[in-house]
């Protein structure tokens, strides 16, 4: 092997529920694909000498007589033609399906290119984002405006049922994003059903700049800066400097982190971003081997290029924090005393290496723990906050559903979420009954948004329902308010 690359991933995020992020008031799936935004892993390179490889291969031959032989005997007695690609292929992604472990796993081209992108500042595509519904791919949420998903008129909840003509039902999310990111200029055709409509959609594709830090100053109080960091990219330890050094202009005088559902990032980003805030010679993170010896990263201007942050800071965090984004929100927990506010991070607590098996696919597997400052190890776990602190619980409902036009008399799981985030709005409903209350609400909030009145849920009805929870939740975001307690008192 050569280029390995150690890297800490939060793809493990598997819990399939939707949290209203404020105050950014993006409804995001914890689970996705994205067209535009990057991956979670926490990356490193290094060298593998070939003269090494070579005698470890020597020594593992006889090890592998029983895979050859099998693969000898497929290919001469199977009843039907068998692509010797396809069975190496299958032999690779066996060998660490094996290992029981979701972050162990061989990446064929297509996941490493994937890897690959999810790390860069910018790609060629579309500009949107997507999850899996029913074996089908559809838009997790409104595309960011100015990308070409935006311009096409693409929306939350569309279902892309065909690329260029090409079914996408069952189809893995990585497989249907590499067949619609292409080069800039190109065009992609989508087939789009919304509702009850299906049509077709051209796209044309365009660079999709990837950024990772968001700043703004806080509405109410001018002198504090508020910093969401969604991962660690191979940019966002500058994007945060510039952040920092942009809100420090405008008068901020403290400064609000925010990696709630940040799954990750690269190694080199997290501990140059971290090492801003820790005092040199602090530490950072701790690793464990398979042997139990230990190392340490740890603050320094070799890191941070000498730029500290010295304001006082709080960390916000939730249940979808994980890998480097717990390494971060631990290292300035433990190494700062700076107050971590939220719920209990995710706990993914093993660190990843990344080695080129050739030109096109890649073995990543973990080969290390990685521990807090203070020796703790995080691993199904999780990083307890100093303080607690949450949305309210209506926050974590799935999204309104558009796939059909709830009316009067009908019931089940769908309308007891939609009762429940009208009751939200403060509306009198409940249970799992589309009933006269239900509609009730229906018709004023359509009445109020200038839509037919009719008292059925259809998708723009929808659609005011949830921008009217997104303005409700801004005072609702008690992670955030006790942070700005914090740092105001």
């Amino acid at each position: 092997m050569s280029a390995k690359k150690s890297l800490f991933q939060g793809e493990s995020t598997v819990k399939k529920t939707i949290k209203i992020s404020v105050p950014q008031l993006v409804i995001s799936l914890i689970l996705v694909a994205g067209l535009f935004t990057g991956g979670g892993f926490w990356l490193a390179k290094k060298d593998s000498p070939k003269s090494e490889t070579s005698q470890v291969q020597k020594e593992n031959a006889e090890d592998l007589t029983a895979v050859y032989q099998l693969y000898q005997t497929i290919q001469q007695n199977y009843y039907d033609d068998v692509d010797k690609e396809t069975l190496v292929q299958g032999a690779l992604k066996g060998m660490t399906e094996a290992l029981d472990d979701p972050y162990s796993t061989y990446l064929d081209a297509t996941g490493s290119a994937a890897l690959n992108e999810s790390l860069a500042d910018s790609f060629e595509g579309i500009g949107a984002t997507l999850t899996l519904q029913e074996e089908w791919p559809a838009i997790a949420q409104t595309p960011i405006k100015e990308t070409p998903a935006a311009k096409a008129g693409l929306k939350a909840e569309d279902r892309v049922t065909a690329v260029d003509g090409d079914t996408t039902k069952g189809l893995s999310l990585d497989e249907v994003v590499a067949k619609i990111r292409g080069e800039k200029g190109s065009k992609v055709t989508l087939t789009i059903q919304r509702g009850q409509d299906t049509f077709d959609v051209a796209v044309t594709r365009d660079v999709i700049p990837v950024e990772t830090v968001h700043g703004q100053l806080d509405e109410t109080n001018q002198t504090v800066g508020y910093v969401q960091i969604t991962t660690f990219g191979t940019g966002t330890a500058k994007e945060l400097k510039e952040t920092i050094k942009d809100l420090r202009k405008a008068g901020a005088k403290s400064f609000i982190l925010d990696v709630r559902q940040n799954p990750g990032g690269l190694l080199e980003a997290v501990q140059e971003m971290a090492s801003m805030f820790l005092e040199d010679g602090k530490v950072i993170v701790q690793f464990e081997d398979s042997q139990g010896a230990r190392t340490k990263t740890v603050a320094s201007s070799e890191l941070d290029g000498g730029f500290k942050v010295t304001e006082p800071v709080a960390v916000l965090v939730d249940g979808n924090s994980a890998s480097a984004a717990e390494i971060f929100a631990a290292a300035l927990k433990e190494s700062a005393n700076r107050p971590v506010i939220g719920t209990k991070t995710f706990g993914k607590g093993t660190m990843q290496q990344v080695a080129d098996l050739d030109e096109d696919s890649e073995l990543k597997l973990t080969v290390a723990k990685w521990l807090t400052p203070k020796g703790t190890w995080v691993n199904e776990k999780g990083l307890a906050p100093t303080i607690e602190a949450d949305y309210p619980s209506f926050a974590y409902l799935p999204p309104i559903s558009r796939s059909a036009n709830y009316q009067l008399g009908d019931r089940g799981q769908e309308i007891d979420y939609l009762n429940q985030f009208l009751a939200a709005l403060d509306y009198p409903t409940s249970g799992d009954s589309f009933n006269d209350a239900t509609q009730a609400a229906l018709k004023e909030i359509q009445a109020k948004n200038n839509l037919p009145v009719t008292g059925t849920l259809d998708g723009e009805t929808a659609d005011a329902i949830e921008l009217a929870l997104n303005a409700s939740l801004k005072g609702q975001d008690f992670a955030y308010q006790k942070g700005i307690e914090e740092l105001t008192k």
